[in-house]
């Protein structure tokens, strides 16, 4: 009866086990939509024609906002209650694409939003520099680890991070801050789930 017990339990255990792999998306299921949360923020995936994926974060102390990100990488408009901006690229960014460890690339855009001319163009620069895993509770991701600098036209740096991409999901789930010093800082998903069915 002892064996019979455990053999249910190891059963019940397996099928629980099952069951939390069958949350993690995948490429496939993430065709469908899926949602990453962290506390105060709840971001919801899902893929737009043109190569674009629509993100609508919904944060705890901030209103809505929804952004458009090519790939799920590159931001190209974002709107809220504080704003709206687009990033029109002045080059084909679909040649980026996909990404390999070792790519280099650089993208002069424009940023536009309504009630700000432009003060010139910025540039993009991306560097893949290799492949890693990460986590996202208990789902584990082959992300790229791509290197962001944004520049103004005088080459003053705008925003710098490195993105952790998931090809797979085409999105990114971490960013870190600061690589390589004593200030480095991690950013990132805890929690992962395809959208309800």
């Amino acid at each position: 009866m002892k064996t019979l017990t455990s053999g249910v339990a190891l059963a019940a255990l397996a099928l629980a086990g099952a069951a939390q792999a069958a949350d993690c998306v995948d490429a496939k299921s993430a065709k469908a939509g899926f949602v990453l949360e962290k506390p105060g923020i709840r971001s919801e995936f899902r893929p737009a024609p043109g190569g674009m994926v629509a993100v609508a974060n919904k944060y705890q102390s901030d209103p809505p906002q929804t952004q458009y990100l090519y790939a799920g990488l590159i931001e190209v408009f974002r709107d809220s209650d504080t704003g709206r901006v687009s990033m029109i690229p002045l080059g084909d960014i679909k040649k980026l694409f996909p990404l390999r460890a070792g790519a280099k690339s650089k993208t002069e855009f424009v940023r536009l939003s309504p009630k700000k001319a432009p003060k010139g163009t910025e540039t993009l620069a991306l560097v893949v520099k290799g492949k890693e895993t990460y986590s996202v509770g208990d789902c584990k991701y082959n992300v790229l680890a791509v290197n962001e600098t944004i520049t103004d036209e005088s080459g003053a740096v705008v925003d710098r991070f490195t993105a952790l991409y998931s090809p797979d999901l085409r999105a990114v789930l971490a960013k870190r801050y600061d690589e390589g010093t004593s200030a480095q800082s991690e950013v990132g998903f805890e929690t992962i789930k395809p959208f309800a069915r």
